[in-house]
């Protein structure tokens, strides 16, 4: 973008007009003017009176006045009333006043020009500052647009530095923060162009000045007044919801100041500039979002596909090396020992396919839940005879409350839920490990915890290993795909509950589900449910 009229200092109008440029030329246009109505008004004497020559002599003062401001205007009045006294008041070409009345008159003349210059002088100071508001909002309207059409983020950097830069003749550079909020001037993001600030010139102290003013959203640094002994100003990008980072700049004026007009407005570009970088940071939020949605709606399918494609020969594998186990009469023992592990080996991919496809399901919503209200010791002790292969060399605690409530919730799928975690402990613990089972009510949520003695979760992994296809042994002999305990979480949160891990301090690590509880319903004797029972038959 290119600008024909900086904005700076030299162009801020003042009442008195643009003096310092054109004062010459104003008070010399003022003294042609009071001559060429003297002479006009000289020949025009036989046909006017004095009251009409004096109008003429203020007509000079209004036209110097509106062109060249106040100063010549009052220069113009006062040679008017001098030589209307000299010319054209008795006795002519002398300053002697016979008739005192003509006080008044040049009185009244004098007043009325000074007026008019000062009316008009401010009229036009007027019309210029709308004009150049007018420029201004133009221009920022023009930086606006042109930012909303970018797409990058150096685009928005670059835009945004060739306009400042042209449009205040200013040097300017922009430093943006790393991951950890620090502003660092080796970072790719600290921009320049070839006529900006160079990043790498600034000083120990520039760059404390830069993070101060980063940190606390506030200007600093030279013509501020915070840390005004620096050499460069530093306007923080403050967008709104933080700071994206901090505009350099150099001002050419040595008496530049924060609070002036040029100041205000670098402050408003800084402004865009901030918006512009935060619209930008959250559309590749946005698109960054919508990738991992589409990417996990893939991998469902294709998981979904693969798990219905797998089970029908997986479960034929399954039935035929159950068959050689089992076959009459029995295999010789070489043979029985590979049919038991090709029988394992079966069940084991089967239960992994299964995995995939209750994955596949739960993510896709189709899983429709069988509340019942059950007893939780019930479904312990269930989940403890499905998971007795799992618990051969591991000793088993159950602590439950004496007081537990009836729960309402799928009990498939908290068996299932129960289930993983107890392989899990058994899986990642040694042999001869306990494994503690306990479950309390609480405040209306249902607490069970699953805890073991063994090594623990590597610290930082506590969160990450509830998502899909994450172990807590990246590499590991152990069989697994990494989906139990994401399917543990997706059944806790389908009944409105939550699920966490955590390392113990005497070693080991539990992992504990809450279930909320609802009000049970009422128990009732059985004389009286039959008595219920004959009067709906009546």
């Amino acid at each position: 973008m290119t600008v024909d009229n900086p904005i700076s200092a030299d162009n801020i109008s003042h009442p008195g007009g643009r003096i310092p440029r054109s004062a010459g030329n104003g008070y010399a246009a003022a003294v042609c003017a009071v001559l060429l109505v003297s002479v006009i008004a000289t020949l025009l004497l036989p046909y006017l009176d004095l009251a009409n020559i004096v109008m003429l002599f203020l007509l000079p003062v209004v036209l110097i006045a509106a062109r060249y401001g106040k100063g010549p205007a009052v220069t113009a009045t006062v040679l008017g009333v001098a030589a209307f006294d000299f010319v054209f008041v008795p006795p002519r070409f002398s300053f002697e006043i016979h008739d005192v009345q003509y006080l008044v008159t040049f009185s009244v003349m004098l007043v009325v020009g000074l007026l008019i210059s000062h009316l008009t002088a401010n009229l036009r100071y007027q019309a210029e500052q709308a004009a150049r508001r007018e420029e201004v909002t133009l221009k920022l309207y023009a930086f606006s647009r042109e930012l909303s059409g970018t797409l990058e983020t150096a685009q928005i950097i670059h835009t945004s530095l060739s306009h400042i830069e042209s449009a205040f003749q200013v040097r300017t550079a922009i430093l943006m923060p790393d991951q950890a909020g620090h502003l660092n001037r080796c970072l790719p993001s600290s921009v320049e162009n070839p006529g900006s600030l160079k990043v790498d010139s600034f000083g120990t102290m520039d760059m404390h000045i830069a993070q101060w003013a980063f940190e606390h959203g506030r200007p600093a640094g030279l013509g501020t007044g915070t840390m005004s002994s620096g050499s460069v100003a530093f306007l923080p990008l403050t967008a709104p919801m933080r700071s994206r980072g901090v505009l350099a700049v150099l001002p050419q004026a040595p008496d530049w100041n924060i609070e002036s007009e040029q100041g205000r407005l670098l402050q408003t570009c800084a402004a865009l500039t901030a918006i512009a970088l935060e619209r930008q940071h959250y559309i590749e939020v946005a698109q960054s979002a919508l990738v991992n949605i589409e990417s996990e709606r893939l991998r469902n399918s294709i998981l979904s596909a693969l798990s219905h494609d797998l089970r029908t020969p997986l479960t034929a594998l399954v039935g035929l090396s159950e068959s050689l186990v089992i076959a009459k009469p029995a295999l010789p023992d070489p043979q029985h020992d590979l049919a038991s592990a090709l029988h394992d080996e079966a069940r084991r991919m089967s239960k992994m396919v299964a995995n995939l496809l209750d994955m596949a399901r739960i993510q896709s919503g189709k899983v429709q839940l069988d509340l019942q209200w059950q007893f939780m010791e019930e479904v312990i002790g269930s989940t403890l005879r499905a998971c007795k292969p799992a618990l051969s060399l591991h000793a088993v605690q159950i602590r439950l409350a004496p007081d537990l409530p009836p729960v309402r919730f799928d009990a498939v799928l908290i068996e299932r839920v129960l289930c993983n975690l107890i392989e899990n402990a058994a899986k990642y613990t040694p042999p001869d490990s306990i494994i503690t089972i306990s479950a309390s009510a609480d405040k209306g949520v249902l607490n069970i915890e699953v805890r073991d003695n063994g090594p623990g979760i590597p610290r930082g992994q506590e969160e990450p290993l509830f998502e899909k296809f994450v172990r807590g042994e990246k590499e590991s002999r152990l069989a697994g795909t990494g989906l139990g305990l994401s399917i543990c979480r997706a059944i806790v949160q389908a009944h409105g509950g939550s699920i966490r891990a955590s390392n113990l301090p005497e070693g080991g690590v539990s992992f504990l589900f809450v279930l909320p509880l609802d009000a049970p319903p009422e128990l009732r004797e059985p004389e009286e449910a039959a008595l219920d029972t004959d009067r709906q038959a009546l």
